[in-house]
């Protein structure tokens, strides 16, 4: 078998990468992979990559889909543990070999190269910290801005139309930072999930008008339901925050240009999802926001769900991190796939209860 795409370069690679076949055996492990699992090429061939690397990412699932897909997919925040080490927080990219055969190549990307999940843990907890002081600086600064914004106005009832477009900026950018402020009291603010037996559909028409009518106006949206699927098990409110936010994030990857997003639904019974506890859940529901544009910038790929990233010039970098945490709230995924000219976010969340009617 010939290593993907040579064997220096795969010797080289900096990143564990194991190529798994279609049974999900390792067919290949590069040397920075056989330093993390702290096991040898021969000692994981043959054999189920599960028994060499126990994650919480359910990995027979990620590379079933990546084949039917034929596309990359990218998992964040999976806690792995090899060898009898404690487990480490890693990003996980799972991609076909693009040569006609059924060959995945998974590549584990440690947080902090190698940094242990305590080390993941902190990177965390510095992320909320500066949420934390954000928030309390939002509180602050939002009352002496409309003051700013409130004097700007007054005086521009007295000014010459120069001296009144000047004025007329001041009030413009306090506007726009106060907004920003509340994004970031909104981070912080959530509240947990309501769940309760919720029809997705209702849900994504509501989300779909709203866009139409609004930032997505220049946009063509159409939609690809299955309408035999069960209610999901959300909180209705949070849902439509999730589905307006991917909207929203899909127009404006276009900027004003005119484009193309599908909203798709469909049932996945496969897919599940190992919890800490050591329990699996179902997550069959399956939602789909695509878009035309050009793409995510592959160095902020498996980053795009932290807090401040963001590929725009003027994004906050916060829509994608709360999407991230209100689907952690529901015990459900979220997933990314992207290229030029195609990006893929996929929801993945739980039926409702049995029993259970939607509203």
């Amino acid at each position: 078998m010939t290593l993907p795409p040579s064997s220096a370069l795969w010797a080289s690679m900096p990143v564990p990468a194991v190529l798994v076949d279609e049974r999900n055996f390792p067919v290949a492990v590069n040397p920075a992979a056989e330093l993390f699992l702290n096991l040898s090429e021969k000692a994981c061939k043959g054999r189920p990559l599960a028994g060499r690397m126990t994650t919480d990412a359910p990995l027979d699932d990620i590379f079933a889909r990546v084949r039917a897909d034929h596309a990359p997919l990218v998992i964040n925040d999976a806690t792995v543990g090899t060898g009898g080490r404690p487990p480490v927080l890693c990003d996980l990219q799972a991609a076909p070999l693009g040569d006609g055969s059924d060959l995945v190549m998974l590549m584990v990307s440690p947080h902090e190269h190698a940094g242990r999940l305590g080390r993941g843990r902190a990177m965390k907890s510095a992320a909320r910290s500066a949420i934390g002081m954000a928030e309390m600086l939002a509180h602050e600064i939002k009352n002496p801005l409309a003051g700013i914004s409130g004097a700007a106005q007054l005086l521009s009832m007295n000014l010459g139309p120069q001296d009144r477009e000047l004025a007329d900026l001041i009030v413009g950018e306090t506007r726009r930072v106060v907004k920003l402020l509340e994004q970031v009291e909104q981070f912080g603010n959530l509240r947990p999930p309501e769940r309760r037996a919720v029809n997705i559909h209702d849900v994504l028409e509501r989300a779909r008008r709203s866009a139409a009518l609004g930032f997505a106006a220049h946009m063509t949206i159409t939609e690809d339901y299955d309408p035999s699927l069960p209610p999901a098990h959300a909180d209705k409110d949070q849902l439509l925050q999730i589905i307006l936010n991917l909207l929203k994030n899909a127009a404006e990857a276009r900027g004003s240009a005119p484009g193309t997003i599908c909203i798709r639904s469909f049932y996945d019974i496969a897919l599940r999802r190992r919890r800490a506890q050591g329990g699996a859940s179902a997550l069959p529901l399956q939602i789909e926001i695509v878009d035309d544009g050009p793409g995510i910038a592959p160095d902020l790929v498996g980053d795009i769900f932290a807090p401040f990233v963001s590929g725009r010039e003027n994004g906050t970098g916060l829509g994608l991190a709360l999407v991230s945490k209100i689907v952690a709230d529901h015990d459900g995924w979220i997933s990314v796939d992207s290229v030029p000219g195609r990006t893929v976010f996929r929801l993945s969340l739980p039926v409702a209860p049995q029993g259970q009617e939607a509203d």
